[in-house]
C-alpha cells in the first residue's frame, strides 16, 4: 500500500507517516506517530504540518501540545482531484500567455538543449509540454507503466489532448492495458499498433513532436526534454521503419484494430 502512495504522488516518508496514522485512528501527538512509523520526531513533524497542507491530516492543540489525526482516505482522493484540477488550469494559463512568451525567446544557437526535471512533478511538466505540439505525436509508449504510476492524471490528459486535436501515432507492448488503450485509438485521436513484449518492453516513454523529444521516465522518475531539430528527425525517421515493421504483427493478430 505505501508503495501505490508513492505513485499517486506522496513521498515515501510521507506515505509511511499517513498509513501509520490511519492505522491510530485517534488524534496522537507527534512522538506517538513518530515511534509508530519509525521515523524520527522532527522529521514526522515537518513531515505531518506537509500533510496537513495536503488536507490528509488535521492538527489541534489541547494545552501546550499539538496532537495530529488522519482524515478520511476519502481526502486522498479530493486531494488527487485538486492536483488534476490545477494541471488543467495551470496548462490553460500557461497556453493564453504562450504568443507572448515566444515572442520574448530567442535562441541563442542552433545546438541542441537538453531540460531535466525531476520527480512526478517534473515527468508530468513534460507531459504537459507535448500539449504544445503543433504536428502529430509519434510515441513509444505503455499505457500501463502511465497507469501504474499516476492513475489520476492519465485520462484527462488524453481527453485534453484530443480537445487541442492533437493526433498522435504510438507504438505499444502488447499488455493486457496497452490493448484496452489501442481500442480507445478513434476517441482518443490515436493510431496505435501492438508490438509482441519480447521486442518492445520498457518504462519510459518517449515522444517525437515538432523539433522536441520527450522522455519520461517513470522508473527513476525523471522528465526530458531534448529540443533539436537533426536529432529528432532522426529519430522521427526510426519510428517510420519500426510502425511499419508492426503492421506485421497486425496482421497475425485479427483482434487488433487496424
Amino acid at each position: 500500500m505505501i508503495e501505490y502512495l508513492q505513485k499517486l504522488g506522496l513521498t515515501p516518508k510521507e506515505s509511511t507517516v499517513y498509513m501509520s496514522m490511519l492505522g491510530l485512528g485517534v488524534a496522537s501527538p507527534v512522538s506517538s506517530i513518530a515511534k509508530r512509523s519509525g521515523v524520527n520526531r522532527t522529521t514526522a513533524y515537518d513531515i505531518l504540518n506537509i500533510l496537513v497542507e495536503k488536507g490528509l491530516v488535521i492538527s489541534s492543540k489541547h494545552g501546550s501540545y499539538l496532537y495530529f489525526r488522519a482524515q478520511p482516505p476519502e481526502k486522498l482522493v479530493a486531494f488527487l482531484k485538486e492536483q488534476s484540477d490545477k494541471y488543467s488550469k495551470l496548462s490553460a494559463d500557461a497556453e493564453k500567455i504562450l504568443p507572448e512568451l515566444n515572442a520574448h525567446y530567442h535562441a541563442a544557437s542552433d545546438r541542441p538543449r537538453v531540460y531535466f526535471y525531476e520527480g512526478i512533478e517534473g515527468v508530468l511538466r513534460v507531459y504537459e509540454e507535448t500539449l504544445t505540439s503543433s504536428e502529430e505525436i509519434l510515441a513509444y509508449a505503455s499505457d500501463q507503466a502511465n497507469q501504474n504510476s499516476v492513475p489520476w492524471y492519465f485520462p484527462q490528459y488524453y481527453k485534453r489532448r484530443a480537445e487541442k486535436k492533437i493526433h498522435i501515432r504510438a507504438l505499444f507492448p502488447d499488455t493486457p492495458r496497452d490493448r484496452e488503450r489501442h481500442s480507445l485509438d478513434g476517441k482518443e485521436l490515436r493510431k496505435s499498433r501492438l508490438l509482441p513484449k519480447n521486442k518492445l518492453n520498457f518504462t519510459p516513454e518517449v515522444n517525437f513532436f515538432d523539433n522536441k523529444i520527450m522522455i519520461a521516465d517513470w522508473k527513476e522518475k525523471i522528465g526530458i526534454i531534448i529540443e533539436s531539430k537533426e536529432i529528432t528527425k532522426v529519430f522521427k525517421q526510426t519510428f517510420e521503419l519500426a510502425w511499419e515493421a508492426a503492421e506485421r504483427y497486425h496482421k497475425k493478430s485479427g483482434k487488433l484494430k487496424k
